[in-house]
């Protein structure tokens, strides 16, 4: 028997868990030449880790302030998922819920509820600020006596 016929390739493989999910492309995305030195490869995950740090910490920074919270926080896991594989199973298991909300929002009978409950809310809204206004009445700024 050739030595060389039982050698496998893992090259392009899918690993199976024993869940039976796929790990294809999980692990590090950095260049092979980098890959192939433990001191370069460390501080590469380590400048991954800093850059994707920084843009996770200013998405929760823009959560409560006007800009794109969410998005960037997502961005910066992206970053970190370049690298790490936790990140990358953070992300395929966010992807796989939005897929899985936007397949429920697009159900006729939840977008029927949605609706009802959004048209329910703004005539309440609506009653409110109707009472609010009849009774203190609308005082511009520029027109306020003392």
């Amino acid at each position: 028997m050739n030595t060389g016929s039982d050698e496998r390739s893992e090259v392009g493989t899918v690993m199976e868990t024993p869940a039976g999910r796929d790990e294809q492309g999980l692990g590090s995305k950095a260049p092979h030449f980098i890959k192939k030195r433990r001191a370069l490869h460390v501080s590469w995950q380590v400048g991954v880790f800093v850059v994707g740090l920084a843009v996770v910490i200013a998405g929760i920074i823009m959560l409560p302030l006007p800009g794109p919270g969410w998005v960037v926080i997502f961005c910066g896991m992206a970053i970190w998922a370049t690298e790490f594989v936790w990140a990358q199973l953070v992300l395929r298991w966010t992807k796989r819920k939005v897929k899985e909300a936007a397949q429920r929002a697009l159900d006729p009978r939840v977008r029927r509820r949605n609706i009802i409950l959004t048209t329910v809310g703004l005539v309440i809204i609506g009653v409110l600020l109707g009472i609010y206004i009849w009774k203190f009445g609308i005082v511009m700024p520029w027109k306020i006596t003392e």
